[in-house]
């Protein structure tokens, strides 16, 4: 039970990110997709992959924001996550939608410019997914930090590529646009230095509010 409330937080996640994958499967095997399954098992692995690159990049910022160091170890897991659906959403692309063909995979992803920018993606989260462990942590040193800083330009092509894939109505695109640039903000050095600023203020002024109220 301690250990249930200890890391109730990590199991939620775990939980949260597997969802959309066996909520898939179940469809899947009871043959309840849409009348084009393909499209809909793409955007069923693209969607989970853009909310939970996103949700990793935000752990950062609500520690600054918050003060919620818990949230601080689940950048790992959920970025894991976001690159296992990303890889599955690529391998559905050039598998099940281009059947391997690679002549035809060329001319998709370099005439198609959706195509381009989230094959841009994936390499970018490929070094970052083989290089999260501790071993390669204690081997890159401080260019850890400078190559997995590339995880931003990676949120940013994914959300173009998500907003090239609609075309017409891109208001959810857009908000996830919107949430990686607020988040991109937050982690500007000068940000980040004001906000930590004004949270220590305003724990100080409660402490002292609280002392004064209980004399």
């Amino acid at each position: 039970m301690n250990t249930l409330r200890k890391n109730w937080l990590r199991i939620l996640t775990h939980v949260g990110a597997v969802t959309p994958l066996a909520w898939l499967l179940w469809d899947y095997w009871f043959d309840n997709l849409t009348v084009n399954p393909i499209q809909d098992i793409t955007f069923r692995t693209g969607k989970p992959a853009l909310i939970l690159l996103v949700l990793s990049l935000a752990c950062t910022p609500v520690n600054t924001l918050f003060g919620f160091k818990q949230a601080l170890p689940l950048r790992k897991p959920l970025g894991l996550y976001a690159f296992m659906y990303v890889s599955l959403h690529f391998l559905i692309f050039i598998g099940l939608d281009y059947g391997f063909d690679w002549g035809l995979l060329y001319e998709a992803i370099f005439e198609k410019r959706y195509a381009l920018v989230g094959f841009a993606a994936f390499l970018i989260l490929l070094p970052l997914a083989v290089t999260s462990t501790q071993g390669w942590m204690r081997r890159l040193g401080k260019n850890w930090k400078r190559l997995h800083r590339w995880v931003y330009l990676a949120g940013i092509l994914a959300v173009i590529h998500y907003v090239w894939l609609v075309k017409s109505d891109i208001r959810e695109p857009l908000l996830y646009g919107a949430a990686v640039a607020l988040l991109l903000i937050l982690r500007l050095p000068a940000v980040r230095k004001a906000v930590t600023n004004f949270r220590s203020r305003f724990k100080k002024g409660r402490r002292t509010r609280t002392v004064v109220d209980s004399i």
